[in-house]
Parts: structure tokens; C-alpha cells; sequence
């Protein structure tokens, strides 16, 4: 098994009024601290998700521009698939601050040579810290050529083909992710 890492970079941050990428955490602007855990992984090569270039890419990440409209996180998802090399893509959204290295290790210890894993809260699926296999890229470019492009749609389909194991997270808080202004409040080390 091999495998790349992805940032997803590319939401609009609508409701938070200002791009999630360059908010502080710990005294980290979230993009800094997310590339730092997916590089800790020893991925071959980290790819980071948009829908136009940010200014705060650093210069050995490779761009993935969404394609023209951008349907969220699946034309992500889909440009990721088609371009890695590798069997496997680790994904990481940008605004999920509370994520650890120790969890990601985990999720890839889950993954085998044709499996990936998505794991679950409750019964809904986290799509945006999860690992694909390449041989999911199809599913991704279909669903995308649809009219439904909600991961939770796409990843019981992925489990019930056998690509995706659904695993139940010990530990939810890992999997917080930052969406609003009060947010900011609600997580006292978060500082914006």
C-alpha cells in the first residue's frame, strides 16, 4: 500500500466570513497546522484542494484546482483521485483543528490494498478526514457528473462495494470542525 495526502482548502467559508485556511489554532494558521500532521504521515506527495489559488500555498504542495463550477468537496475529491500515483489518498479538511496524528495513524492502520476507510459518527459518515483508494476515482467522477453531490451519498455506495470500511471513531471530538464565527467561542483554544 502506498499513499498520498490531501488538504481540502477549497470551501468558500460562507458562513464564517473569512478563509478558514488562515485562521489561527495554537498559535497556527489551521493550513500550517493540517500540512504539518499530514506530513508527519510520510505520505509520497501532499496535494492541496481549491477552487482558486490561495495566496498562503506554500511552493511544494501541489495545486489542485477545482474544475469549473466546483460542487464542494467531491471535485476535490475527484481531481485527487485522478492524479495520484498511489493506491490510497488520506483527506484532511482544513477546519478541523482538534485532528491528531495518533487518529490519522489509526485510520491508516483501518486501510487495506483495496480498502480505504471512512470513519463514523453516530450513523453519519466523515467524509473529510478519511482515506479513498484509487479504484474509487470512477465512483468519484460519476457521482460528480450527476446531480447528487453530497459525500453522504457517495460513501455508503463506496462501503457497499467493498472500497470504503465505515469505522465507528472512539473518540468524536477529533472530528470538530470550525463552520461559524460562535464557534470561535465555543472552542477556547481556538484563537481567531
Amino acid at each position: 500500500m502506498t499513499f498520498s495526502a490531501l488538504l481540502l482548502a477549497g470551501g468558500e467559508s460562507r458562513r464564517m466570513g473569512r478563509d478558514k485556511a488562515t485562521m489561527e489554532f495554537d498559535g497556527r494558521p489551521l493550513r500550517q497546522r493540517q500540512l504539518e500532521l499530514l506530513r508527519a504521515l510520510g505520505p509520497e506527495k501532499i496535494f492541496v484542494s481549491a477552487r482558486t489559488k490561495p495566496a498562503w500555498l506554500p511552493g511544494n504542495f501541489e495545486l489542485l484546482l477545482d474544475d469549473p463550477p466546483s460542487r464542494g468537496p467531491i471535485s476535490g475529491l475527484t481531481k485527487a483521485l485522478a492524479a495520484i500515483a498511489t493506491t490510497h489518498v488520506i483527506v484532511l479538511a482544513v477546519d478541523m483543528p482538534f485532528m491528531t496524528v495518533g487518529e490519522l495513524e489509526r485510520l491508516l492502520a483501518l486501510v487495506t490494498e483495496d480498502r480505504g476507510v471512512v470513519p463514523l459518527i453516530g450513523d453519519r459518515a466523515e467524509p473529510l478526514a478519511a482515506i479513498y483508494p484509487a479504484t474509487a476515482a470512477a465512483d468519484f467522477r460519476a457521482a460528480l457528473a450527476g446531480s447528487d453531490w453530497s459525500l453522504q451519498s457517495i460513501v455508503p455506495k463506496l462501503a457497499e462495494a467493498g472500497k470504503v470500511r465505515l469505522w465507528p471513531v472512539p473518540d468524536p471530538s477529533l472530528y470538530r470542525s470550525v463552520n461559524e464565527p460562535g464557534d470561535l467561542g465555543a472552542f477556547s483554544e481556538f484563537n481567531a
